[in-house]
């Protein structure tokens, strides 16, 4: 399933954004803004967007580092990644966080507004830094009275510092953590855990951890890669999804 490119309208000019449909379109569907990894919008996140689109939903995914050079860091085959993930950081310090709170805020916007999208049913998918992001920029749309429907966050890297944030986010959510996840230690995710489901009694909110999982445990890189937390992660989301955002027909 191909991509189209969607401008994406902000305050500080257009965006570039790629867009999938599904393939039958008779009446609107429900949308997902999906945002990146530190590597940029990788064909890895790419893939993600085009079976989410496969499954019935209109998906946007915003070029987050279009305004940097390069917007998207290729990691090489070998184990030895040092060198990239120390560029790929540097893109993320590159970019202010209001600017790519203020972007994503916007890509939710713009799928909104497409003429195949239920406005109404608009949710954020997020993947490492695109999952802090995505938890910031539900908080930023609950504020402005505009809640999202649904949130997923896989492994959201900023959470830790987003605690405060996230307290007062109460729509329906899912997130996703490793057990190994050597970037963000046990206690913090438990700390992350205590805060999104309100102590547990956010029934709305599921937090599900994935046992001997690493960080960015979905993405397909062999140094990442847990295929059985990979899995069983994307089933829970489909579920997930299928339940409080559903593709009617």
């Amino acid at each position: 399933m191909s991509a189209t490119t969607l401008p994406i309208p902000t305050d500080a000019g257009d965006l570039p954004g790629l867009l999938w449909l599904p393939e039958s379109l008779e009446e609107p569907v429900p949308g997902l803004v999906v945002l990146q990894e530190i590597f940029g919008l990788s064909e890895y996140v790419q893939q993600r967007c085009a079976d989410l689109a496969a499954r019935g939903y209109a998906v946007l995914a915003p070029q987050l580092f279009a305004r940097l050079d390069p917007p998207v860091v290729d990691l090489p085959d070998a184990e030895e990644l040092q060198p990239w993930l120390e560029e790929a950081m540097a893109l993320t310090s590159a970019l202010p966080w209001g600017r790519a709170e203020a972007d994503a805020l916007a890509a939710v916007g713009a799928l909104r507004a497409h003429g195949a999208v239920d406005a109404e049913r608009v949710g954020l998918v997020g993947f490492c830094y695109g999952g802090g992001l995505a938890t910031a920029a539900a908080v930023s749309a609950a504020e402005e009275d505009r809640p999202v429907s649904a949130l997923v966050s896989y492994y959201g890297s900023a959470l830790p510092t987003l605690l405060d944030r996230a307290a007062t986010l109460e729509i329906p959510a899912i997130h996703h953590f490793g057990t190994a996840d050597a970037f963000i230690p046990l206690e913090q995710v438990e700390q992350i855990r205590e805060t999104v489901t309100a102590g547990g009694t956010r029934e709305q909110v599921r937090f599900l951890l994935h046992d001997g999982a690493g960080h960015a445990f979905d993405n397909p890189h062999p140094a990442f890669h847990h295929a059985g937390a990979a899995e069983a992660a994307w089933q829970q989301t489909l579920g997930f999804l299928a339940e409080v955002l559903p593709v009617r027909g």
